[in-house]
């Protein structure tokens, strides 16, 4: 019995050595790509076409698709989302500034950015390997999940900008702030004349 025991551990270490490796090697190219924001999110496109060819190209798996365009849906309303919801939560930390004399407090994302990236490209990934099983391949009437997947899009992006609007926030950065000083109408306005 302890022979079995000790045995089966050192089999199955290489085994699970290997698989720490590759997950490392795995990691590491990941953690590369953080800073090259532009050139992962042109990846994934390609990704996501290469899925909307797939499922054009065999005319089915739409329930699929459907399940993938909520997830998207469900993501980007993480990504759109303060990570302390003011309507919910009440606390002591940083909070979005709701008065015109309140501190600056930078937003902070529910669902990170590269968070965000990455889960939306294992999802592509995953959808298209689902599009080479048929049990996958539910036969639907796709115009209306196609309809009622538009419609609850449009409804929870209007929820979620009624809250943009309501708490004054935007999730975006659109780069730094300059400050350009007073400038006197006075003086610019007689300039402007002569």
């Amino acid at each position: 019995m302890e022979g079995l025991g000790g045995d089966s551990a050192s089999v199955s270490s290489p085994i699970s050595q290997w698989g720490n490796d590759a997950w490392r090697v795995y990691q590491y190219y990941l953690d590369k790509t953080t800073p090259h924001a532009v050139y992962r999110w042109i990846g994934t496109l390609v990704i996501a076409l290469i899925y909307c060819l797939r499922v054009y190209s065999v005319q089915g798996f739409y329930i699929v698709s459907y399940g993938l365009g909520i997830y998207l849906l469900n993501l980007l309303i993480g990504f759109l989302s303060p990570l302390v919801d003011p309507e919910v939560e009440v606390t002591d930390g940083p909070l979005l500034p709701t008065k015109g004399s309140d501190e600056f407090k930078p937003f902070i994302r529910r669902l990170p950015e590269f968070k965000f990236w990455y889960s939306m490209t294992k999802a592509f990934c995953i959808a298209f390997v689902m599009t080479f099983f048929s049990m996958f391949d539910v036969p639907v009437f796709w115009p209306i999940l196609l309809c009622y997947w538009i419609v609850l899009f449009t409804l929870t992006m209007r929820r979620q900008i009624a809250h943009m609007i309501k708490y004054k926030y935007i999730p975006f950065n659109v780069g730094k702030q300059k400050y350009t000083g007073k400038k006197s109408s006075a003086s610019g306005s007689s300039s402007r004349a002569d």
